[in-house]
């Protein structure tokens, strides 16, 4: 059976462009921190279970609520690096709408310039996550 094509939307391709950019500037400024800038994060969600999902971000003790992604479907957010605190060590979670069901990535680092690719299942235990 052939594998569908994907295709990335203007947003998320604008996003891959901005934490590419981003990623350069901050090479070309990394011996001065003063002037380093927040940079954004790419999040890219492909939803393959049977249920919307709420994604949020846990970090420092604290959750942030990124957005839903649509049964089948995938989204894409843009992220302030903020979100991931001070540390950047985090965890994503998704919540399946109206089930009991949780999933919690590893604790993940991430640093300027990078994206996330998450891929939630139908058996939401058996979803994957990469930082590219």
């Amino acid at each position: 059976m052939p594998r569908p094509r994907r295709s990335f939307s203007p947003l998320w391709a604008g996003a891959l462009i901005a934490a590419a950019c981003a990623r350069h500037a901050g090479a070309r400024h990394a011996a001065s921190p003063s002037r380093a800038q927040p940079v954004d994060v790419a999040l890219h969600v492909t939803n393959h279970h049977w249920l919307d999902v709420t994604v949020s971000v846990e970090h420092d003790g604290q959750r942030t609520r990124i957005g839903d992604v649509t049964a089948a479907a995938s989204a894409e957010f843009v992220l302030p690096l903020r979100v991931f605190g001070v540390s950047r060590e985090f965890r994503l979670v998704g919540e399946a709408i109206g089930s009991p069901e949780v999933v919690r990535t590893e604790t993940l680092t991430i640093q300027p310039g990078q994206f996330i690719e998450w891929t939630l299942e139908h058996d939401l235990r058996r979803s994957s996550v990469g930082i590219f």
